[in-house]
């Protein structure tokens, strides 16, 4: 695809919505009330909107290499705070994937320039849960349980947020960690218990 076909594509997509809908822009542009900010990566194969089935609109969307929220990436917080803050969405979702070259990279023993600090907080994730880990046999097992548990702690680091714990005082929010197989198509519902991990920390991060 080149990119004059970029632009014929956006034509014939502006046709067909004036089509079905001949006031679908006049009412996209007078604002945006979603109900899930999604975090997700920023593979080019996971395509947020499309997978979750949603709308414009519908979903506010943040995606960096990994799916990662730690809390020195302004962009992330930011997005985290204006999204529960202002946009007081009702759901935000981590979702990761399966396969993730994110994850992967971070598990090789090598030098990768400017990538070595973002990559870090997924070596992070592994020191903090290598015992289960290296009990995995396999490589690839292992690789798909780090996807899951980096979903897990990035789950736990929206939940340290101000804005987010005032939306928990507030009993108007739930995080949750999803994964999408890659492979099947499918997305999997991780069902973190985050009040039981919360449960341990709580005291640490409180802000209210």
């Amino acid at each position: 695809m080149d990119v004059p076909q970029i632009f014929r594509n956006n034509r014939e997509w502006i046709r067909e919505k004036q089509s079905s809908d001949p006031e679908y822009f006049h009412n996209l542009s007078k604002g945006q009330n979603p109900e899930f900010l999604y975090i997700g990566c920023s593979d080019s194969r996971v395509t947020a909107e499309e997978l979750m089935g949603v709308k414009p609109g519908q979903a506010f969307i943040h995606r960096n290499i990994a799916n990662m929220v730690p809390n020195t990436d302004l962009s992330s917080q930011s997005v985290v705070t204006y999204a529960a803050r202002y946009l007081k969405v009702k759901h935000i979702v981590v979702c990761g994937h399966y396969y993730c070259n994110g994850v992967k990279a971070a598990m090789q023993s090598a030098d990768l320039g400017l990538l070595n600090p973002w990559l870090r907080n997924i070596r992070d994730v592994y020191r903090l849960h290598h015992a289960e880990l290296d009990a995995i046999p396999g490589e690839e097992e292992r690789y798909k349980r780090l996807v899951e548990l980096n979903v897990e702690e990035q789950c736990i680091n929206v939940s340290k947020t101000a804005a987010v714990q005032q939306a928990y005082l507030e009993k108007r929010m739930t995080v949750h960690g999803w994964v999408f197989d890659i492979h099947s198509g499918e997305l999997i519902d991780l069902k973190i218990d985050l009040d039981r991990i919360m449960a341990g920390i709580r005291e640490i991060y409180r802000l209210m």
